[in-house]
């Protein structure tokens, strides 16, 4: 009988990622070498709770597969919430149902963030001089409201006058208004969190500045160690994001895992070419101004352990996806060099540590 190796033995102590959305195929994950998937309730609204019946069929189809069902990414937080207005509270209550039907489904990573209008932004598509096409921001681009609607990724069938009127009312928030609503926030879900036993894992603002007059207050070191200090539990941790960070180059950032290696539970790992003050393109992982090799280091020195994925990838072989940034080939082979990185890590120590014996 043939006896097959499974390949994890080397990288037990490297929980390599996967996101999938709604119709991917979960073999194609296993077929990666990887078990761990991070996914979500996509079509669910901020104002229903998750069932915990889909919940519990995701996973087992997920199980199926072979892989395991490991981080929700994300859980989302109602623009209301976050504003702290009227219904943030019975809204919060919502999030905190669906956060213990996640737990019963047996997911203990939860990915959340606080961007309060436009999440995570790109203004346009880049053509690389390869030919392969990359998602690219430019701070420039975004000084017309008729822009937003141009996005990749953005939601085209949202209302006009009702986005303006968004807009306008978010351009108006100050940064201590949403610092306030995320103490509350915290104050409310994070005790829920320890006592699931789920790490909740805030992820930065990307990018780290304001965009469209819209405050950014999750943007840099400083930062994060406030979002830390308003619940200090391990349950209230941090989705460290190499490329929403590393975006600013005044962010040190594997001082930066050195410093909150313990309350980091879950990892995005990509790389970025700054092109200009607040400006940059998504660039293959073994490229661009990040020393991925340096920050996976430093993810090695504090021994972590959570689960870390290829994050983002361009655009090459005319494949076709209707996710921004989400091609199966280059986060495979972004997949691939990170392996490949931690590998040389792990074969390092074990030659420093057989020297020293």
């Amino acid at each position: 009988m043939i006896t097959f190796s499974t390949g994890e033995a080397i990288m037990d102590d490297l929980r390599l990622a996967w996101r999938t959305f709604d119709g991917d195929d979960y073999r194609r994950v296993r077929q990666l070498g990887i078990r761990s998937v991070v996914t979500a309730l996509y079509d669910v609204p901020c104002d229903q709770v998750w069932p915990l019946d889909r919940l519990e069929a995701l996973r087992k189809s997920i199980e199926a597969a072979g892989c395991r069902f490991e981080v929700v990414e994300s859980l989302p937080v109602a623009d209301e919430i976050i504003l702290g207005g009227p219904a943030a509270e019975a809204l919060t209550e919502i999030w905190c149902q669906s956060l213990e039907n996640i737990r019963k489904a047996g997911v203990r990573v939860v990915t959340y963030n606080w961007m309060l209008g436009p999440d995570w932004c790109r203004t346009h598509w880049l053509t690389l001089p390869d030919g392969s096409e990359t998602l690219a921001f430019d701070e420039a681009a975004t000084r017309s409201d008729a822009a937003i609607k141009q996005l990749p990724g953005w939601l085209k069938n949202q209302d006009d006058a009702e986005f303006r009127q968004r807009l306008d009312q978010y351009r108006r928030v100050g940064s201590d208004q949403l610092w306030d609503g995320l103490a509350k926030f915290l104050a409310r879900v994070v005790p829920l969190a320890k006592r699931l036993e789920v790490k909740l894992a805030m992820h930065p603002d990307d990018p780290p500045w304001p965009v469209f007059g819209i405050p950014r207050i999750i943007t840099d070191a400083t930062a994060l160690d406030r979002v830390l200090g308003f619940q200090d539990s391990p349950a209230n941790g941090l989705c460290f994001c190499t490329g929403s960070l590393g975006a600013n180059p005044e962010n040190d950032l594997p001082a930066m895992v050195g410093r909150f290696g313990s309350r980091i539970h879950f990892a995005h790992v990509r790389n970025v070419v700054r092109t200009g003050p607040r400006a940059f393109y998504e660039s293959p992982h073994h490229q661009g101004d990040l020393d991925l090799a340096e920050i996976l280091a430093a993810f090695s020195d504090v021994e972590f352990r959570g689960p870390m994925r290829p994050d983002h990838g361009h655009r090459i072989w005319d494949e076709q996806n209707e996710r921004p940034g989400y091609s199966w080939v280059t986060r495979a082979i972004g997949a691939a060099y990170l392996r490949g990185i931690w590998e040389t890590l792990a074969a390092s120590a074990s030659r420093s540590r057989r020297r020293a014996a």
